[in-house]
């Protein structure tokens, strides 16, 4: 048993509430459990607890042992002299203040259901599973499922939200440089994200602005300051590319330290970095005010608009510099979009509207229902164990629950944990 099951059932008073004594007999009302510090000090602010007629007001700390207090050195820390509960599984000593007095305990050994018990060491087998609940979890009703779905969404753009508001701190609130850097993240996928990460902090926006008019400068831009401009070569399109660049790089002073190589090893070759950079500056040769489209955008179709975009035609021959390839006009795929709306755009959305003290929870849910499922190995655990995710609202909600909660073994702040719990 952990200390964190014991805070689940003061919390939550999954205890018979209606018997409570201390371990001096007296009988126990809870008034107000207080407020859950996560933090170091007393497990509990400000609780109210009645001891036979008298009310009293202060922390709550809680223990598998009493002698526990002792072991964390509570009796020399003064941030506990206003416990007014000790809260422990197991009595086994008395507790004292600094003026001796008995610091009043209430062991709860005796007030848990079996039941509930039996349920946590369940939960918490030592038996080695991919989810604690993995026997269980099918059985889960939609009703709190889904409800617990939307949540876990949303934690993961408030978590999202974390990055975008620390972009948006270094650019000094210029929300078009944050959408860059994070479109250009993304279009870098796993493999080349921290390389084109590194490419566009490295560029200052208002250099992407005023190149945005000619294509063969972004290009330029972006394939240089990448390192893909460094060797000689025999075709016109990369000779001129090396002269904008060399150009640029004098104009805007452009500097390449600190940037990551980018990679093509073990790439499929429409995902190779060459066909993305290219895609990332049709973009913005295409759309010069894209920020205030995705802001303005609240349906799928308004989003997906802007991002119909395809390489300039040397890339409609050519994977890499140096070899030709079959002809193909290599768009950027719907499945890509939906990626950069899941990872960039809805997160974004999310953000600007918060920051702006405003709510567009319909209008991003709207959006990210109508977007497919997402395809990887968590999502494949969970569709092993119940249906497949319908929408990248169940998929991202799955990802969330897996990193953030059953890795944890936070399965107590989990809402199927809570259900499995008290079932």
């Amino acid at each position: 048993m952990k200390e964190d099951f014991l805070h689940y059932l003061w919390l939550h008073k999954k205890l018979d509430v209606l018997h409570l004594k201390t371990t001096h007999h007296e009988c126990l009302e809870i008034v107000s459990v207080g407020q859950h510090n996560h933090n170091s000090g007393p497990d509990f602010f400000n609780g109210q607890i009645r001891i036979g007629e008298q009310l009293w007001a202060g922390n709550i700390e809680i223990h598998i042992k009493s002698s526990d207090w002792f072991v964390h050195g509570h009796e020399q820390d003064s941030a506990y002299d206003n416990v007014i509960l000790h809260v422990v599984y197991e009595h086994d000593t008395d507790i004292f203040r600094h003026d001796n007095s008995t610091i009043p305990t209430l062991e709860l050994k005796n007030f848990i259901d079996n039941s509930l018990l039996d349920n946590y060491h369940k939960l918490f087998s030592s038996k080695k599973k991919w989810i604690n609940c993995e026997q269980d979890f099918p059985d889960v009703d939609e009703f709190t499922l889904k409800n617990w779905q939307e949540r876990l969404y949303f934690e993961r753009l408030e978590r999202k939200s974390k990055t975008i508001e620390g972009l948006l701190k270094a650019s000094k609130n210029d929300w078009e440089a944050v959408l860059f850097k994070l479109l250009a993240k993304n279009f870098g996928l796993k493999v080349n994200g921290a390389s084109f990460a590194s490419v566009a902090n490295s560029i200052e926006f208002s250099t992407v602005r005023k190149s945005s008019s000619k294509l063969e400068q972004l290009e330029a831009l972006f394939f240089g300051q990448a390192g893909l401009l460094e060797k000689d070569s025999s075709t016109g399109y990369y000779e001129m590319l090396q002269e904008e660049y060399k150009f640029l790089k004098q104009k805007f002073q452009l500097e390449t330290r600190g940037v990551i190589a980018v990679q093509f090893f073990r790439l499929r070759p429409p995902n190779f970095p060459t066909i993305r950079l290219s895609q990332l500056a049709n973009l913005y040769h295409k759309e010069q005010q894209l920020f205030s489209k995705v802001i303005s955008a609240e349906n799928l179709s308004d989003i997906y608009s802007p991002f119909e975009v395809s390489t300039s035609p040397f890339w409609k021959t050519h994977y890499t510099f140096d070899k030709e390839s079959k002809q193909c006009n290599k768009k950027v795929t719907k499945a890509f979009v939906d990626l950069l709306l899941i990872n960039t755009i809805l997160p974004i959305k999310f953000c600007y509207a918060k920051q702006k003290g405003e709510t567009n929870d319909e209008t991003i849910l709207e959006i990210i229902n109508g977007i497919a499922a997402e395809k990887n190995s968590i999502i494949d655990g969970f569709s092993q164990l119940k249906q497949k995710p319908k929408s990248a609202l169940e998929s991202q909600a799955f990802i969330q629950l897996k990193t953030e909660y059953c890795d944890k073994n936070k399965c107590l702040q989990c809402a199927i944990g809570n259900v499995l719990l008290t079932k």
